[in-house]
C-alpha cells in the first residue's frame, strides 16, 4: 500500500469502501466492473455504472420467464402487473413515501416527470412558477408552460446557511432568499378576475445541484408550502396554495428525499442515476391530492375506461398511475429495476453516501493544496473556494476549472482531452445547469450575451470575405533566411482516395485544384448519410486501394472479401443521382454507386454503408447542421474529403524525436509497452527528410520542385493516430499522442506535422494535366524550398494576404 493511500484511510477509513458489506471496494472493483480495466470513471452524475452480477440477475429473470403486456388479461400478463407493482412499491419505499399518500408513475426520465406536471398544472394569470437558479434545464422548461398561460415566473437565490444547515426549528432568521426579474408573457390573454383562493404556484429545485454538488436544505418544502412569506417577504407571490417538486435526479444516488419527513408534492428521478440500468426509464413520484390537481388533457390506451369513436365521451381511470402512464409501460425495464435496488439495498444508501463523501472531501482538499512553483494556484473549485467549507454539505461532484502559472485559464476540452488519454473519464461543460454555471463562473447577462456577439464578430473576422484586402491587411513574417540550396526533399507521397482507408505510395502523382489528384476523392456513409470514418468504425483502416492513372481504375481490397473490387474513374461509371452531404464546413455534391459496389464495402466493415464520389465542393460557411463551428481551415480552397486542408506534411526528424521521446517514456516506466511508430501512423500526404525536428512548424510558403504550397497551420491530433493495425487485430492505446500532449500543445491544441493548400504559380495557370506532361505532377525526391517563394513579386504576397485575411 503507498503512503497517500495509509493517509487517505487514516482519516477515512471508516467510510470508504464498504466496510459492512458483502465485499470490500477492491473486490467490487475486480468482480462487478472488470470492464473498467485500465480505466478510472469519474462521470456517475452523468450515468453511473450497473454492476455484472446486476445484469446477470436481470437476463437470468428475462430468460426464465414470461412476461406478458400488463393491459392484457392473461397468466403471463398477470406476472407483469404484480411485478411493477413491485417496483412500484419498491421505488415508494426508496423515498420512504406511503402509498397512501403517494403515487408511483413511471415516465421516461427524469425530465419526462418534470415535463408532465409542467404541462398539465392548473397554471392561471395570477399563478407563479419559481425556482432556484441552480437548477437543471429540465426544470428551467416548465417555465414555457408557465408564462404561455399568463403565469408569472422568477428565480431565487436561496441564503447559504439555509442551503448548507438544517433549519433550527424552522426559524425565520436562518432563512432568505433574492428574488431576480419576474417574467411575464401573454398575461393580456387571461382575465385580472380571477380568485386568489384558487391560484396554484409551483416552487422547484434540487436536492443536490448537478453542477456544483451543493445540497439544499429539505426545510424548504415544509417553509414554501407552510409559510412562503419566509422566503418571499412582502411579495405579492405569497398569495395562493403553494406545491413543492423536488428534482432529485441527481441526489437520490446518494440521499434521496425522505418524504415522510419532507412532503414534498412531487419528486422526479431517473434510475440510470442510481444503479446504471436501465437508461430510459424514470418516475414522478406525486401526492395523490397534488396529482387530482393536475389537468391532464391527452388520453391513450391505458389511460380510459371507456371512449366512443364517433362521440365526445371519454371515461378516464381513477388510479393516478393508470391515469398518466400513457399507452403500454416500459414493463421489462420496470422489472429490471428491482435488481438495481437488491445491489443498492445490500450496500445500503447511507454506506454509499459515507463512502462517496470520503472521496470527495479527499479529491477537493488534495486539488486546492495544487500550486505552481509561483505559488499561483492551479485549481478552482465552485461552491468550495477553500478548506474551511471541504466538511459542508456537498454531495459528491466536484466542478473546477485549472489555471495556468500566469493565470489563464486551461479550456476545458484540453482537460477533457488529455485525461482521456490517461484513461480517466470526465465530464465536461455546464452539464445543462446554465443558472450554476452563470452564478459560480460570475457571469452576468452582459457576459452571456456577448458571448453570443463574439461568436457571431468570429465568424465575420474569420470567414466573411472583405472588399479591398491589401498586403497592408497582413504583416509577413520578415527576416526568414532564403536558403540557396535545399535542406529537405520529398522522402515519400501516399494518396488516400477513400477516406479513413488505407493509401499507397507513389513515385510520382498528378496535382489537380484538389491537391493531389483523387486524394480523399470518395467516402464511406452510413444509410442517414452520417460520414463513416476510423473514429467511429476502426476497421476501415483495413481496406487497402491502389489507383492505376493508365487504366482508369481505383482498386480496392479488404480481408473480409474475397474479390478485389474494380471502380472506374470515369464519372460516368456512377449511377445515381446527384446528393448532397456536408463535411466540416463544406458542401459537396456527389454520385453514389451501385448496389454491388454498396454490398462490398458493407461487408468489408461489417455494417450498412454507402460509397459516394466527390465531383464538386463549396464553402458553407464552416458551419455545420448543429451550427457550431466547423475545424476546416482552408475555406477557399476546393476539397476533397478532407478535415482541415488539401494536404498533410510530416517530417521524418520530428517522427524520429518524437520515437525517441516514446522510448524514453518507456524507459522512465510510463504504463504501456514501448511504442514505435513510423510516419504512415499520420496519414501524411507528403514526408520529407532533412533539417531539423519541426522546422516544418514557421513555415508559411514552401516550394516542392517547383510547384508553391502555402501552410495553413498545424494538423491537430485526435485519437485516431493512437489505432493501428496489427496481424489483421485493430488495436487502441494512448500512444502516441499521450507522449505528443505533453510537449506539443498550443492552446489546447495537440500539433504535429503542417497542413498544406496547393498554390498554382502563375505560369501554371489555366494549364491542365495532360498524359506525358510532367509540369504539374510532384515527384519523390524533389527538393524541398521552406518559403522560398516570397521574393516572386507583388502578387504571390498579394495572394497569401487574401488568403489570410479571407
Amino acid at each position: 500500500m503507498d503512503v497517500e493511500k495509509e493517509v487517505f484511510l487514516q482519516e477515512f477509513g471508516e467510510s470508504y469502501g464498504y466496510p459492512n458489506g458483502p465485499k470490500t471496494i477492491d473486490e467490487i472493483r475486480a468482480t462487478e466492473f472488470k470492464r473498467l480495466d485500465g480505466k478510472v470513471y469519474l462521470d456517475h452524475a452523468g450515468a453511473t455504472l450497473y454492476s455484472e452480477s446486476q445484469m446477470e440477475a436481470i437476463f437470468k429473470n428475462l430468460t426464465a420467464n414470461v412476461y406478458g403486456n400488463p393491459h392484457s388479461q392473461s397468466d403471463t400478463s398477470s406476472a407483469t402487473g404484480d411485478l411493477v407493482r413491485e417496483a412500484r412499491q419498491q421505488v415508494l419505499d426508496y423515498f420512504k413515501a406511503s402509498p397512501k399518500e403517494y403515487s408511483c408513475i413511471f415516465t421516461s426520465g427524469a425530465t419526462a416527470a418534470l415535463k408532465l406536471v409542467g404541462e398539465s398544472f392548473p397554471w392561471s394569470r395570477n399563478s407563479c412558477f419559481m425556482y432556484t437558479m441552480e437548477n437543471h434545464n429540465s426544470v428551467l422548461g416548465i417555465r414555457e408552460y408557465a408564462l404561455d398561460q399568463g403565469a408569472s415566473a422568477f428565480a431565487i437565490d436561496i441564503e447559504e446557511e439555509t442551503v448548507h444547515h438544517k433549519l433550527s426549528n424552522g426559524s425565520a432568521a436562518s432563512m432568505g432568499a433574492l428574488q431576480h426579474q419576474v417574467q411575464r408573457r401573454n398575461e393580456a390573454r387571461f382575465p385580472e378576475n380571477e380568485p386568489t383562493g384558487n391560484v396554484y404556484n409551483l416552487f422547484a429545485f434540487p436536492s443536490e445541484c448537478n453542477f456544483s454538488g451543493l445540497k439544499f436544505s429539505l426545510d424548504l418544502v415544509k417553509t414554501i408550502k407552510k409559510d412562503s412569506k419566509r422566503i418571499l417577504g412582502g411579495s405579492p407571490f405569497c398569495n395562493g396554495h403553494w406545491m413543492v417538486f423536488i428534482d432529485a435526479a441527481k441526489g437520490c444516488a446518494t440521499e434521496p428525499p425522505d418524504l415522510s419527513q419532507y412532503p414534498a408534492d412531487f419528486v422526479c428521478v431517473s434510475f440510470y442515476k442510481i444503479f446504471g440500468y436501465p437508461t430510459g426509464l424514470g418516475a414522478l413520484l406525486a401526492r395523490n391530492d397534488a396529482a387530482k390537481l393536475l389537468k391532464k388533457t391527452y388520453f391513450s390506451g391505458g389511460t380510459v375506461a371507456a371512449s366512443i369513436a364517433d362521440v365526445d365521451f371519454v371515461q378516464r381511470r381513477k388510479a393516478v398511475e393508470e391515469l398518466f402512464e400513457d399507452g403500454t409501460i416500459s414493463f421489462l425495464s420496470i422489472a429490471s429495476i428491482l435488481h438495481g435496488f437488491r445491489i443498492l439495498n445490500s450496500l445500503t444508501v447511507a454506506a454509499i453516501s459515507q463512502h462517496t463523501k470520503s472521496l470527495a472531501i479527499y479529491v477537493r482538499k488534495m486539488l486546492l493544496s495544487l500550486g505552481h512553483e509561483n505559488g499561483a494556484s492551479v485549481c478552482i473549485i465552485y461552491g468550495c473556494q477553500d478548506s474551511k467549507v471541504l466538511y459542508r454539505d456537498f454531495g459528491p461532484v466536484i466542478s473546477f476549472n485549472l489555471k495556468r502559472p500566469d493565470g489563464s485559464w486551461y479550456g476545458y476540452r484540453e482537460v477533457e482531452k488529455l485525461a482521456s488519454l490517461s484513461g480517466i473519464q470526465l465530464r465536461t461543460g455546464c452539464f445543462c445547469n446554465p443558472g450554476a454555471c452563470a452564478k459560480y463562473l460570475g457571469l452576468s447577462h452582459l457576459d452571456l450575451l456577448s458571448n453570443i456577439e463574439s461568436f457571431i464578430d468570429f465568424v465575420r473576422r474569420s470567414f466573411v470575405e472583405l472588399p479591398n484586402c491589401t498586403a497592408n491587411g497582413f504583416q509577413l513574417k520578415q527576416g526568414r533566411e532564403i536558403r540557396p540550396a535545399a535542406s529537405f526533399y520529398l522522402k515519400n507521397m501516399i494518396i488516400y482516395p477513400i477516406k479513413s482507408c488505407g493509401g499507397f505510395s507513389v513515385e510520382s502523382w498528378p496535382l489537380s485544384s484538389t491537391g493531389l489528384r483523387h486524394d480523399r476523392e470518395w467516402v464511406l456513409t452510413g444509410l442517414s448519410g452520417e460520414i463513416l470514418t476510423q473514429k467511429k468504425v476502426p476497421d476501415m483502416c483495413s481496406i487497402s486501394t491502389f489507383i492505376d492513372i493508365n487504366q482508369g481504375i481505383l482498386f480496392v481490397e479488404s480481408p473480409r472479401c474475397k474479390d478485389r473490387l474494380h471502380i472506374n474513374l470515369m464519372l460516368d461509371s456512377c449511377n445515381s443521382e446527384k446528393e448532397e452531404i456536408h463535411n466540416h464546413g463544406h458542401r459537396y455534391e456527389v454520385l453514389g454507386y451501385n448496389n454491388e459496389v454498396n454490398t462490398w464495402f458493407s461487408n468489408a466493415i461489417g455494417r450498412p454503408c454507402i460509397l459516394a464520389r466527390s465531383f464538386s465542393s463549396s464553402y458553407n460557411g464552416c458551419l455545420n447542421k448543429g451550427k457550431k463551428t466547423g475545424i476546416c481551415r482552408d475555406v477557399q480552397g476546393i476539397l476533397n474529403f478532407v478535415n482541415e486542408a488539401q494536404l498533410l506534411l510530416i517530417s521524418e526528424e520530428s517522427v524520429a524525436d518524437l520515437n525517441n521521446r516514446l522510448s524514453k517514456n518507456a524507459k522512465e516506466g510510463a504504463q504501456g509497452a514501448p511504442v514505435q511508430v513510423n510516419p504512415m501512423r499520420f496519414r501524411p500526404n507528403i514526408v520529407i527528410s532533412g533539417g531539423e525536428p519541426y522546422a516544418e512548424d514557421g513555415w508559411r510558403n514552401i516550394k516542392m520542385g517547383n510547384k508553391c504550397f502555402t501552410s495553413v497551420g498545424g494538423c491537430n491530433r485526435c485519437q485516431m493516430i493512437n489505432i493501428v493495425q496489427d496481424a489483421g487485430q485493430t488495436q487502441k492505446s494512448n500512444e502516441p499522442l499521450a507522449t505528443l500532449a505533453s510537449y506539443r500543445r498550443v492552446k489546447g491544441k495537440i500539433l504535429f506535422g503542417i497542413l498544406l493548400k496547393y498554390e498554382r504559380c502563375e505560369e501554371e495557370e489555366g494549364k491542365e494535366v495532360v498524359d506525358g506532361d510532367n509540369d504539374l505532377w510532384l515527384q519523390v525526391g524533389q527538393e524541398v524550398y521552406p518559403d522560398s517563394f516570397q521574393h516572386q513579386g507583388n502578387s504571390m504576397e498579394q495572394r497569401f494576404c487574401n488568403l489570410k485575411m479571407k
